[in-house]
């Protein structure tokens, strides 16, 4: 099973972003930490896994922006993370409502944990007390509890709802978003993805033996796992003609390309061969009317595990893009699950921003040389600088779900 962009005369843009992770609460911290190669939000903490057990994720430093009162019921932190990353895009949005119509626009989120850890600890107070928190209720972990929030914080009544196939969900969002948009069925998306830390997640990917011993090291030699993390972004699309109308069409940023594929190799492992990735990247690049080694960076999935970095690897050299310069930056943020997707993404929309007036790459972060074993790819080393017009993000899940989008400078 695979998927694409809807076709259509010219590719949707991200008019705007709004970002919270390891690396910052901001678009210019996270640009700036990031470019300089920074762990400082790659934390030890002992309270995830079992037995106190310490173990290093990317997390969201200092006080996130209190919810509105009306929202309060739905409190999570989950939601606190959308709503940071959601107030740096609301003026934007309250324009567009006035444009279109608070019916015309729409959300669409990735996300895997939703508000899980509240639901966490909830549970414990009730086994410990017999009774559940007053201020607790279940929706706060449904799935779709970060669109029906983001759309309430928004004040928006289009479609919202949210995509979860694990770490691919963002990614996905992207291209259904698009789809939205060209399909007539929105005028405007806010689409993007959040995920939280909580026990679940840790406990789950530790059973699977995939839990770094420390910092993660994508593509290295010894590499032993990943550091989970968490985070928002949220984008603003629009179809290029309504902001060329509006007089936005200068430097913004095009959603070129994207394509998804499911292989279903395997319930947790990739396809050694990477067939499903392969045809997502293909897919993806076949929309934006690029070959491979016409980009000018790829953001690797690189989450650090032994199967996945040599397959990502392998299939970057028989698209012929090993030359072309690459990174993962889930040393910098952790793996932020339903959420990388979308985080990776705005990582290239800030590359190729104005925030980047230096024409930084985002550097290959690790402490270990890489691995002679696999394919060699061309990682960026600190302090690299390049004129880059499009970007390649890969995203690859759970159940051979894989995604590839491809953001671009607008011509």
């Amino acid at each position: 099973m695979s998927a694409e962009l809807t076709t259509t005369t010219a590719a949707p843009v991200l008019s705007a972003l709004g970002i919270c992770c390891a690396l910052g609460t901001s678009k210019s911290e996270v640009w700036q930490a990031a470019v300089a190669g920074s762990r400082a939000g790659m934390l030890w903490r002992d309270d995830l896994l079992q037995a106190a057990q310490p173990v290093v994720v990317g997390a969201v430093s200092g006080e996130l922006p209190k919810l509105p009162a009306a929202l309060l019921s739905q409190q999570s932190r989950n939601n606190s993370l959308a709503y940071c990353a959601y107030l740096q895009i609301a003026a934007e949005v309250a324009q567009l409502k006035q444009q279109y119509g608070a019916h015309r626009i729409a959300v669409v989120i990735g996300s895997s944990t939703s508000g899980i850890a509240e639901g966490e600890q909830a549970l414990q107070q009730r086994l410990q007390n017999g009774d559940w928190p007053a201020d607790y209720h279940y929706q706060k972990q449904e799935m779709v509890a970060p669109a029906h929030f983001i759309a309430a914080a928004a004040g928006v009544t289009g479609p919202a709802y949210v995509i979860s196939t694990a770490c691919s969900s963002s990614a996905r969002a992207l291209i259904s978003a698009a789809n939205l948009l060209t399909t007539g069925l929105a005028d405007a998306v806010i689409v993007g993805g959040v995920d939280s830390l909580c026990r679940m997640t840790l406990q789950g990917f530790a059973a699977l033996e995939s839990v770094a011993a420390g910092f993660c090291q994508p593509f290295a030699a010894g590499r032993d796992g990943i550091n989970i993390g968490e985070g928002a972004a949220l984008f603003v699309m629009q179809r290029k003609a309504d902001t060329e109308a509006c007089g936005k069409s200068q430097q913004l940023i095009e959603l070129a390309g994207a394509g998804a594929a499911a292989d279903a190799y395997h319930m947790s492992a990739p396809h050694p061969e990477g067939r499903g990735a392969e045809a997502a990247i293909r897919k993806a690049l076949a929309q934006a009317g690029l070959n491979a080694a016409e980009l000018g960076y790829i953001n690797l999935h690189g989450t650090a595990t032994p199967l996945n970095d040599a397959m990502e690897s392998a299939v970057l050299q028989r698209l012929g893009a090993d030359q072309v310069p690459a990174s993962s930056t889930k040393s910098l943020t952790g793996h932020t699950l339903g959420a990388a997707g979308a985080i990776e993404a705005a990582l290239c929309w800030l590359l190729l921003s104005d925030y980047n007036a230096a024409f930084d790459l985002l550097p290959q972060v690790r402490d270990k040389a890489p691995d002679p074993e696999l394919p060699a790819l061309n990682f960026v080393q600190p302090g690299q600088r390049q004129l880059v017009s499009a970007c390649l993000s890969n995203s690859f899940a759970f159940g051979g779900n894989n995604a590839a989008v491809i953001l671009r400078r607008q011509r």
